[in-house]
């Protein structure tokens, strides 16, 4: 069935397309698919919002996983009390999106070092390999269908290094040493060092998680172009405006910075 869906505030291509997720694709001008966890959906960007062709039992998970209830207009408007979010928001339609947990760890443990058509590819190797067959693709793979493998079971993925980080994150998840739906309850400082506890998991790749797949919206992933913002325009951290949704502004000024200032401010 397709649903239409009102929301001012949601741009398809922006916010898939991002480097918040790995499992969408284009299929033609404003039309998606794609994945998240066991789901399949197809996507079409509408004037006044998005149609989501979907199972109906599916549309409570679709509308949490972009976040839906949350008012981004609103949003956007304490953000543009300072002059550079202000800036960065223009233009942008990004939503945040919750993501599941484990399928977000795994994610940005193969993130690590890599470019886009690598990290999907790898994923997409691993869905194919350990996922459960669902409608137009597989899953991806569940804690438990990864636990307790060995590097070489790994090596069609053509993960390299970071193999051993995914099974040491699924042998974790799985035996309850690393409880993420514990760690979502936590406060940012204390989660961030029990994803740490993970190997191959630091600052960068932790933050992500909380942000991406734990719904810590204060969370701040710093790759490059974010240290370089900070570094610039906020030397002595983020504007108050932002409140606790530090982690959303932050997407909005990554998406900035690496489009509209690298030729520019930026400029090497």
């Amino acid at each position: 069935m397709i649903f239409e869906i009102k929301c001012d505030c949601l741009d398809l291509k922006q916010t898939l397309f991002c480097g918040q997720c790995f499992r969408f694709r284009e299929l033609s001008q404003g039309e998606y698919d794609g994945f998240a966890g066991d789901k399949y959906v197809r996507l079409s960007q509408r004037e006044d919002g998005i149609a989501v062709e979907s199972p109906e039992e599916d549309m409570e998970f679709w509308k949490e996983y972009f976040d839906l209830s949350l008012d981004y207009s609103s949003l956007m408007d304490s953000f543009g009390r300072d002059e550079t979010l202000k800036a960065a928001c223009k233009g942008r339609k990004i939503r945040v999106l919750k993501q599941q947990p484990f399928e977000t760890l795994i994610s940005f443990i193969i993130s690590q070092n890599n470019n886009i058509k690598r990290i999907t590819g790898i994923i997409d190797r691993l869905c194919c390999q350990f996922g459960e067959k669902i409608e137009s693709g597989y899953a991806f793979p569940k804690a438990e269908a990864l636990a307790g493998l060995r590097e070489e079971d790994l090596s069609e993925l053509r993960a390299g290094f970071r193999a051993k980080y995914i099974i040491d994150a699924a042998d974790k998840v799985a035996g309850g040493e690393t409880d993420l739906e514990k760690i979502r309850l936590m406060s940012d400082d204390e989660a961030r060092e029990e994803l740490k506890k993970i190997k191959g998991v630091g600052d960068k790749v932790a933050d992500c998680v909380l942000l991406f797949g734990l719904y810590h919206t204060s969370a701040v992933p710093k790759d490059v172009w974010i240290k370089r913002v900070n570094a610039y325009y906020y030397p002595q951290g983020l504007p108050e405006c932002v409140g606790q949704y530090a982690g959303i502004a932050q997407q909005y000024l990554f998406d900035y910075a690496r489009t509209d200032l690298k030729d520019t401010v930026f400029k090497k």
